[in-house]
């Protein structure tokens, strides 16, 4: 948890260094994504719904998902989001339309000023409200933890369970602290992992979510931002992503 507080206070930004085209970048290492992410702001994982926005997009050849003859596969992207959500100064969830991408230290104070006047506090008693204070009594818990100290361990309660996470996360209360992989037998990872969730305010503190700015001053830059970084985007794919 510190480890977090002080890679996000202590990020540095590449904000207002030269505007580019996001279809001409290419990355080809996981400290070039988190560079990259720091100057951009705001980076989807995969299809954003504009071309080229995404890190998927972005990255070269060799670091995306492959599979091999022999049934293993390969993909060095999704293998980055743990380091980078632990190192890169960044916050990741599922912030874009419901998918997942990362929100830089400069720009989350905005987003979530913005996303919690559009999703406001969760009302007393309900679902929501018992995810956080379940969080807040457990720390951080990996997904399926959290669904099961919610009492969500019927049939057919997981994609249930999963969508009151995802608007939580859309409502910037809920972020991903890091992946968390099974091992085999041997020691070594395997699987796509599982996601370990808590709160911003418990991972990067409560100044890291406090915004001098009304929300729709924080909506205006947000979307200032993103006009200029897409200039080939339509007004509403940009307003779709806010």
């Amino acid at each position: 948890m510190g480890n977090h507080a002080t890679n996000f206070q202590n990020c540095s930004t590449f904000a207002g260094k030269g505007s580019f085209y996001m279809r001409d970048v290419e990355v080809h290492s996981c400290p070039e994504l988190m560079g990259l992410i720091q100057e951009v702001g705001f980076l989807p994982l995969l299809d954003s719904g504009i071309v080229g926005y995404s890190a998927e997009a972005i990255v070269d050849d060799e670091c995306r998902y492959v599979v091999y003859s022999d049934g293993g596969w390969d993909w060095p992207l999704w293998k980055w989001k743990g380091p980078i959500v632990q190192e890169g100064g960044c916050v990741y969830g599922k912030f874009f339309a419901g998918k997942a991408g990362f929100v830089s230290c400069e720009w989350w104070p905005d987003l979530c000023n913005w996303r919690r006047s559009k999703f406001p506090q969760p009302a007393e008693g309900s679902i929501e409200e018992t995810i956080l204070l379940t969080l807040a009594e457990n720390g951080s818990l990996i997904t399926r933890e959290l669904r099961a100290a919610c009492g969500f361990t019927g049939p057919n309660m997981r994609s249930k369970f999963d969508g009151y996470i995802t608007r939580l996360q859309m409502a910037a209360r809920i972020v991903t602290e890091d992946f968390v992989y099974p091992t085999d037998k041997h020691g070594r990872e395997y699987g796509w992992g599982w996601s370990l969730l808590s709160t911003p305010e418990a991972l990067y503190g409560r100044d890291a979510c406090r915004c001098e700015r009304t929300p729709e001053e924080s909506y205006q830059r947000i979307f200032d931002h993103l006009r200029q970084l897409l200039p080939e985007a339509t007004e509403r794919q940009i307003r779709k992503l806010i």
